[in-house]
């Protein structure tokens, strides 16, 4: 799995003309997943991405998490992360998960940060969507499970 996760005072996704998934302060997560992924990956990645200290303290260092500081979490699947670009200029997206595979592991992703105690708003696997969000920092972290 792939996740960019970017610190932001809101986010918002959009379909159609319509907000369906909206935060405040907390996390944008881009969330990909590859055919061999696992429920494990997606524990180990929300794992890390609810305890990621990317807030700012009372001395302005990045120490606090997200429930330290009342945080809400965004998710967004988005198989592009997965892109190879190494070939011509079309970008080829064979290593992304298909959504027979994608689409379990994107939801158990959100159950998981569930779990960790956060709201978690989301978009809709496979729709056209718009992303809008206010970038704080702008602190933006990519994790890949593989190198977790």
């Amino acid at each position: 799995m792939r996740a960019v996760v970017t610190r932001v005072t809101e986010a918002s996704v959009s379909i159609e003309g319509e907000v369906r998934g909206q935060i405040g302060q907390g996390f944008l997560v881009l969330l990909g997943v590859a055919p061999q992924d696992t429920e494990a990956q997606a524990k180990r990645l929300a794992d890390k991405i609810c305890a990621l200290r990317v807030f700012s303290d009372e001395e302005e260092r990045m120490n606090r998490n997200l429930a330290s500081v009342g945080g809400e979490i965004l998710v967004v699947s988005q198989f592009t992360l997965f892109a190879n670009c190494k070939k011509g200029n079309r970008p080829s997206f064979v290593k992304a998960a298909g959504p027979d595979v994608a689409i379990p592991m994107y939801e158990r992703f959100m159950e998981l940060c569930r779990d960790h105690g956060f709201h978690v708003e989301h978009g809709e696997f496979g729709a056209i969507m718009q992303v809008a969000s206010v970038n704080d920092g702008p602190v933006t972290i990519v994790m890949d499970t593989d190198e977790l």
